[in-house]
């Protein structure tokens, strides 16, 4: 069973090796490469009087992974309509996103790269040497990871905000699908602060994370809200969620943050706990144990995402087909 158990966060988590910024390097270098290929360069389509070419399809394609029948295989036609049709869709949420644009703060980009350098371990000075390794420019990368948090920004706007499931619907579903919900083995649901220290810290860096670490869990022990201490100081990505972790089994976290909370009880706070990843501060959210797991708040919270996430696909569609193509000015050629 582990519908609860894939935490997005892998600073407690045994084993996690994490490959450095991989998506963004895929999709910032996949597109050069295939520009380059001595093809005929054709417009197919225009967005907003901005053209889309035979060679945007194909790095589009080669991005996402999508192998396109050679010319004169009798789908080639048909794939590659619905690969420009995609495109299509993709330019016009480019589009819309830069509306975005400059809502994104600097420091958010600052915390995004400083959270990639911190899971791989690496140096700033080694994360941009891997950049240009990459053949890519810091300043690049950048904006690259601004104009993909415009774009989240612009989704929780347009398509997840509008999303309300009631809690009647919440119980329905827990009601509805028991199966779902047989806990086999005992475990904890877990939220965290981290306070990380940068690799290669020196002594006084090391000191002064520990300090923060203890005064931060001083306030979570006086009764201070541990989602609001989280999204305040911590600079694990669970920030964005309370700190929440989802659920753990033993053995499945770090030694020292099992040994921190195997005796805590739900609502109870740990100690400073440090690992390679900076100082930690666990909180039990919940202790389930083998069979039907409770509709505790952990419990609601997963259904709700997961009502909300289905319900957002239809309206992401909805709305792309219906809103944004009465919004921009398309153009497709034969």
């Amino acid at each position: 069973m582990n519908w609860q158990t894939d935490s997005k966060s892998s600073s407690i988590r045994r084993g996690f090796t994490a490959a450095i910024g991989g998506a963004l390097l895929v999709s910032m270098v996949a597109a050069p490469a295939i520009v380059r290929a001595q093809v005929i360069d054709t417009v197919m389509a225009s967005v907003d009087g901005h053209p889309i070419t035979s060679h945007d399809v194909q790095a589009y394609s080669a991005a996402n992974g999508i192998t396109l029948p050679p010319p004169g295989d009798p789908r080639a036609q048909a794939a590659t309509r619905s690969v420009l049709k995609g495109l299509i869709a993709q330019k016009m949420l480019d589009r819309e996103s830069d509306k975005y644009l400059d809502k994104v703060q600097d420091s958010q980009i600052d915390a995004q790269i400083q959270q990639i350098e911190q899971k791989n371990n690496i140096t700033d000075q080694q994360f941009r040497d891997q950049l240009a390794a990459n053949r890519l420019k810091y300043s690049e990368f950048r904006q690259h990871i601004r104009q993909q948090m415009a774009q989240m920004a612009m989704l929780q706007d347009e398509v997840r905000s509008k999303m309300v499931v009631s809690d009647a619907e919440v119980e329905a579903y827990y009601k509805a699908h028991p199966d779902e919900f047989q806990v086999t083995k005992e475990r904890l649901a877990l939220a965290q602060i981290l306070i990380a220290v940068p690799p290669n810290a020196k002594p006084e860096q090391i000191a002064a994370a520990k300090a923060k670490a203890e005064e931060v869990r001083k306030k979570a022990v006086k009764g201070d809200d541990f989602a609001q201490l989280a999204a305040q100081y911590s600079d694990d990505d669970s920030k964005t969620k309370g700190g929440e972790l989802g659920y753990f089994g033993p053995g499945e976290v770090l030694p020292q943050i099992d040994a921190a909370v195997e005796n805590l009880k739900p609502g109870q706070i740990s100690e400073v706990v440090r690992s390679d990843s900076g100082f930690h501060i666990l909180k039990v959210e919940a202790h389930d144990h083998p069979g039907l797991a409770p509709l505790n708040e952990q419990t609601k919270a997963f259904i709700r995402d997961k009502l909300t996430t289905e319900a957002s696909k239809a309206r992401f569609q909805s709305w792309v087909e219906n809103d944004l193509v009465k919004q921009h000015h398309i153009e497709t050629f034969n």
